[in-house]
């Protein structure tokens, strides 16, 4: 179980910190050893290293690697890019370089000292002290962009120190991985500690990837804390990176919040991500127009209704991380109040105490994930006061989050897709200048939250068998995106086009499908799609000059209000058993819709595969995944259900019904009847993805077919298998063996998802088994063996395993 994506991330923070040193070493040299561009550029690859360590990191050593690779990855980014724009030229005037890399030093500089104070506290020494260097290296950097006395030799020593630690960490790992545990550095066996179990992508359990996305939260404020204390001169170009860094890793974190089954905090991080994406744009203007854009200011009112309310529901979860994202509604009614935005102090005051109140959670955040004792954020309070409420009563328990046909990976993100729809409807009730359009800042809520968002929320809907609101979600991003940029990039200009005009026809088309098909969904999702069909209407009313007067602003206010109560509807009916805002039930019903009695049963679950082993015993068929695609199954032992799996699956005479079993000690009573030859070969092939066709003979009584043989096989042969699944090998131990076809009628594609067999043959068997994604999209290799005592074999088919290694 151990893994070396510790040593991965140790080991890319230590050629990071490598290559600072050397720059900084040389620095004072006419020509530093390594220039700017190159430097920025190698800067950035190592950030996308770290960006793997941190997501894909040891199980054992999990928290604290997540926080230290993942902020590292994201601070190291922005400064790969200001590195880059520095070696161009685009920071040329004296004091722009100090000015673009002083917030996020100093940033880094706190983030990685919170992380190296837990990492201290809760026994993570190596840790905590590669976070230590590499912010006091940070700390020494901003000192020497005020004062040259100190010289870049100090910040060189600090890089040099978290070397020499990840490299010490690294190589202990490295030592301990090749010599299976038996040499291991003093304080590189993780097999030593045993930190509380963590419950990474469970309902009620902790998100490890919370306190990076608090700390970026630090970063994004940090550029306009540093204008307002006066440590820089101006806002510029040279922060956008900053800003962009956040928004980009925070719409990551966003999607890895939804892995950890936290709805809430993943639909907080997507609301400041579009901040930050609008704050760098607003920043990105005046470098090619001299004046500062403008905001709409009734579509900031509507932002900090919807941080409030998100803030409220958080607060049944978490009242500290409910009352944290307050700040962020002050936040934005600020900048509705002030017509310079984010330029203004008042905004900038507000980022004072963004900054402060995200280093505080964050740092709660990062004890509580590593420490036993807990520091109390008022969750049990909440639950004890709720219980007292017969009305209200919290969503608990590991299926909180599970969808309507098995499981999935990810939480529902329909929250934040509801969400974004209220804020791109809302962007667009501002006219903004049509001799000017990007000096209104509407691209970035148009864009990010209307477009890049929604995709996100409607590809995290499509993991979840959700096709119709996935599709929706997905073509509605499409629309807000291309129209965004062409009305509000400066893209659509003076003259209408016919071409535009086809294409809005061509989504009207596809979205009056969508109008159609949630006839047979519920009333919200009915009057979420119809009124997206008034916007496309306006749209192409505009696109023809045929608009009325005040047509397009009551059209996308409709629809956002619509969006605005699926949105709390989606809240609520995740947050609270019961329906608290009805969704309302489908429109349109279909005779013998829904009459399927097919049980949909989480492979996950040891009573789920027992279940299912009844339901085999008991005569019934069922569909179940493997160690390649899904097959259906009925037991040897039970005649009635194998002819009942061959009469559902329509079997052609020419692909006839193999046998599995679960071990070859199922076998040894026969084992006389077989070759030694062709024992040895079953000994050494299975388990695997391999079928043995093999002479039929007596010892197929041995495994108790009775009268089910005539439907395995030929006459001839039989196909008999192993599988290498864990779930498979005890279903069958509970069962005995069991006679398996592909889960899909003959003549179609192999069924490598639950829900495609549910779809194809849920009317046909007892029960599907659900286990998510096959593992591999390739059927088993089928071996002919009937002649393997005169030397040869031959293949029916080769599947996953090929010639060369059977």
């Amino acid at each position: 179980a151990e893994s070396l994506h510790s040593c991965v991330g140790l080991l890319g923070i230590s050629a990071g910190s490598l290559l600072l040193a050397v720059h900084f070493y040389s620095s004072p040299g006419a020509a530093p050893l390594i220039p700017s561009t190159a430097l920025g550029v190698l800067l950035l690859i190592l950030s996308a290293l770290l960006a793997y360590a941190g997501i894909r990191r040891s199980l054992r050593n999990a928290s604290l690697l997540v926080s230290l690779c993942l902020t590292l990855s994201a601070f190291w980014c922005g400064y790969g890019v200001i590195l880059v724009l520095a070696g161009q030229g685009a920071l040329a005037e004296p004091g722009d370089s100090r000015d673009a890399l002083v917030p996020g030093l100093a940033t880094l500089t706190l983030a990685l000292l919170l992380v190296a104070a837990v990492g201290f506290l809760c026994g993570e020494p190596v840790l905590a002290l590669v976070a230590a260097a590499v912010s006091l290296a940070s700390a020494h950097e901003v000192a020497l962009h005020y004062s040259s006395a100190l010289g870049p030799s100090a910040v060189a020593c600090g890089h040099l120190v978290v070397c020499l630690v990840g490299g010490y960490f690294a190589l202990g790992r490295i030592l301990y991985f090749l010599s299976k545990g038996k040499v291991a550095l003093p304080g590189t066996d993780l097999t030593e500690k045993k930190p509380q179990e963590q419950r990474w992508g469970s309902a009620g359990g902790t998100n490890l990837f919370a306190a990076p996305g608090l700390l970026l939260n630090m970063l994004s404020a940090s550029v306009f804390c540093c204008r307002l204390l006066g440590l820089t001169h101006k806002l510029f170009l040279g922060h956008v990176p900053w800003l962009w860094a956040a928004g980009t890793y925070q719409i990551g974190i966003c999607v890895l919040s939804y892995r950890a089954m936290d709805v809430l905090m993943a639909t907080a991080f997507g609301f400041t991500s579009i901040l930050q994406f609008a704050a760098g744009y607003c920043l990105l203007y005046p470098a090619w127009q001299p004046e500062e854009p403008s905001f709409p200011a009734p579509f900031l009112v509507v932002f900090s209704i919807l941080f409030a309310v998100l803030a409220l529901f958080l607060c049944l979860q978490s009242p500290v991380d409910g009352l944290y994202l307050l700040v962020f509604v002050t936040y934005c009614i600020a900048l509705a109040c002030s017509p310079r935005g984010f330029f203004a102090g008042g905004p900038q005051g507000v980022a004072v105490a963004v900054f402060v109140a995200s280093a505080l959670v964050a740092l709660i955040h990062l004890y509580n994930v590593r420490a036993r004792a807990k520091i109390p954020t008022g969750k049990g309070a909440v639950k004890a006061l709720l219980a007292r409420s017969s009305l209200l009563k919290l969503w608990e328990g590991p299926d909180l989050h599970a969808p309507y046909l098995g499981y999935s990976k990810y939480a529902d993100a329909e929250v934040l897709a509801y969400a974004c729809s209220v804020l791109a409807s809302f962007a667009l009730t501002s006219p903004g200048d049509p001799q000017a359009p990007l000096a209104t800042v509407v691209i970035p809520w148009v864009v990010v939250a209307g477009g890049i968002l929604k995709l996100l929320s409607g590809s995290v809907a499509f993991a979840r068998g959700k096709t119709l609101e996935s599709s929706a979600f997905i073509l509605y991003a499409v629309m807000w995106i291309i129209w965004g940029l062409t009305r509000y990039g400066g893209l659509h200009g003076a003259a209408r086009s016919f071409h535009a005009a086809v294409g809005i026809v061509a989504f009207m088309l596809f979205n009056s499908f969508i109008v159609f098909c949630s006839l047979f969904l519920n009333v919200a999702w009915f009057f979420y799609s119809l009124t997206f069909m008034l916007i496309a209407v306006s749209f192409l009313l505009d696109a023809i000059h045929a608009l009325p007067t005040g047509y397009d602003i009551a059209a996308t206010l409709v629809f956002g209000l619509v969006s605005f109560y699926c949105f709390l509807a989606a809240l609520s009916s995740s947050t609270f058993e019961g329906c608290c805002l009805p969704m309302g039930g489908p429109l349109v019903r279909l005779s013998g819709a829904g009459a399927t009695k097919c049980l949909h049963l989480p492979a996950r679950k040891a009573s789920s595969v027992k279940r299912i082993a009844d339901i085999l015993r008991n005569g019934g068929t069922c569909g179940i995944p493997t160690d390649t695609v899904y097959v259906l199954v009925a037991a040897c032992h039970r005649p009635d259900a194998v002819e009942k799996a061959h009469r559902s699956k329509r079997q052609a005479q020419d692909r006839p019904m193999s046998l599995w079993i679960s071990s070859l000690k199922q076998l040894e009573p026969a084992k006389h009847l077989f070759t030694p030859l062709l024992w040895d070969f079953m000994e050494a092939a299975w388990p695997s993805p391999i079928s043995l066709v093999i002479p039929r003979g007596e010892w197929v009584d041995f495994l108790g077919m009775k009268d089910s043989a005539k439907y395995v096989g030929t006459p001839q042969s039989v196909a008999i298998r192993i599988p290498d699944c864990s779930v498979t090998t005890h279903l069958i131990d509970l069962v005995g063996p069991i006679v398996v076809t592909s889960a899909n009628p003959t003549g179609e594609a192999d069924t490598t998802h639950h829900n495609q067999v549910y779809a194809k043959l849920g009317d046909k068997v007892d029960a599907v088994l659900c286990g998510g994604p096959s593992p591999e999209n390739i059927a088993s290799t089928v071996v002919d063996c009937t002649k393997i005592d005169s030397g040869s074999i031959g293949f029916f088919r080769v599947g996953i395993i090929p010639k060369s290694q059977v």
